[in-house]
């Protein structure tokens, strides 16, 4: 502490469980700031998951299919997630068995690109199904 006195900084201790305890003079609070720089470095560097929504009706025609199909692809191809799911509005509740088709069938359409993460469920008005890119 004398030490770390006459230089007028602070004394750190690193390693509280060894014997005998590892000190180390040094300024705290550039330690400090130092230390959130790096956490801040770390935590720019992870990656981020983003998840794209893609909607379909029970009664979506070829093309309109196919044609959300290339957005699907793409989403993949640059990493997201996709949710894909089937909205039932008013009494077309009674296609569940079209909804679940056609997400099955996307699932499959996609299988080179990605794999699915959870099966079409339905939830309320809506039967979701998540596909997760391949590395």
């Amino acid at each position: 502490m004398r030490i770390a006195n006459q230089q007028e900084l602070d004394l750190v201790e690193i390693s509280p469980n060894a014997d005998p305890p590892v000190c180390k003079v040094m300024d705290y609070k550039k330690f400090l700031y130092e230390q959130k720089k790096r956490d801040k470095a770390l935590k720019s560097k992870a990656t981020k998951v983003v998840i794209k929504e893609i909607r379909f009706g029970p009664q979506t025609d070829d093309h309109d299919y196919q044609f959300k199909k290339k957005h699907a692809e793409k989403f993949l191809k640059e990493g997201a997630k996709l949710k894909a799911f089937v909205f039932f509005k008013g009494r077309s509740i009674i296609f569940k068995e079209q909804g679940q088709i056609l997400l099955l069938r996307l699932a499959q359409d996609l299988e080179e690109l990605g794999k699915v993460e959870q099966m079409p469920r339905l939830e309320g008005k809506r039967m979701t199904m998540f596909i997760t890119p391949k590395k």
